[in-house]
């Protein structure tokens, strides 16, 4: 695969599976430095051997974080300043989903999707900012989804996460966009993945976005030249089943 990262460094928070797994596999394949984290060490100690093998580098580390704390992800930062000094890209890909209606949805799962999805993106980006603005030319990717934009029933904290993270997105880019720094935040629809599901929806897979396409759009949009930005990608799948 053409290295056209080399010599870059990442980090992709939710990097032991799924999209921030199949993002982190990309990366380092195209030559990028890698650090993933996830919240447990065993998870992130898995992926990063599987994550070696599968790509064949060993320019790959792995730290047990939970982004919805902020000392631990000043923590996470902390070591990628030791490590590299600078951080060209970074990748907010951790999240949670729980799905209630309001009147059973609890002030504790509240915060568990606000905390993590909303704050903890946040906490990543504050903390990253001094490392993105030492690289020069630097790209985050925020993974929001189209339930940022389309509300369903059941789905008021993780909707209300994910409009707030649209938000977030577009004022960090209009903040940073001189500082050399560009921001895209990508919203798919149905992916197969086991992060959840939407109450009513299941079985057959197949036709839904997989995490691999994800990756090959941050791929595609690294490619660009540095005075083009794609501030926003929605994705849906191409041939939903008919209902």
């Amino acid at each position: 695969m053409d290295k056209f990262l080399s010599g870059k460094t990442a980090v992709v928070t939710g990097g032991t599976r799924g999209i921030g797994y199949a993002i982190a596999e990309s990366l380092a394949d195209a030559g990028a430095e890698v650090l993933i984290c996830g919240r447990t060490e065993t998870s992130v100690n898995d992926a990063v051997e599987r994550l070696r093998s599968d790509t064949g580098s060993q320019s790959i580390e792995g730290r047990a974080t939970d982004v919805s704390i902020w000392h631990e992800v000043f923590e996470l930062f902390q070591f990628a300043d030791r490590k590299w000094h600078k951080l060209d890209v970074l990748v907010n890909n951790a999240g949670v989903g729980i799905f209630a209606p309001v009147a059973d949805l609890t002030p504790d799962d509240w915060h568990k999707v606000i905390d993590l999805n909303l704050s903890g993106l946040y906490y990543c980006c504050h903390a990253a900012l001094p490392l993105l603005r030492a690289a020069g030319d630097s790209y985050v990717f925020n993974i929001s989804s189209l339930a940022g934009r389309n509300p369903f029933a059941g789905g008021a904290a993780y909707n209300a996460s994910k409009f707030g993270v649209n938000g977030f997105t577009e004022a960090l880019m209009l903040d940073h966009r001189n500082d050399g720094l560009r921001v895209t935040s990508i919203m798919p629809g149905s992916v197969a993945t086991d992060f959840g599901h939407v109450p009513g929806q299941g079985g057959n897979d197949d036709w839904k976005i997989q995490p691999r396409d994800i990756a090959d759009v941050v791929m595609a949009l690294l490619r660009l030249p540095p005075r083009s930005l794609v501030s926003r990608v929605e994705m849906r799948p191409s041939r939903p089943p008919k209902k």
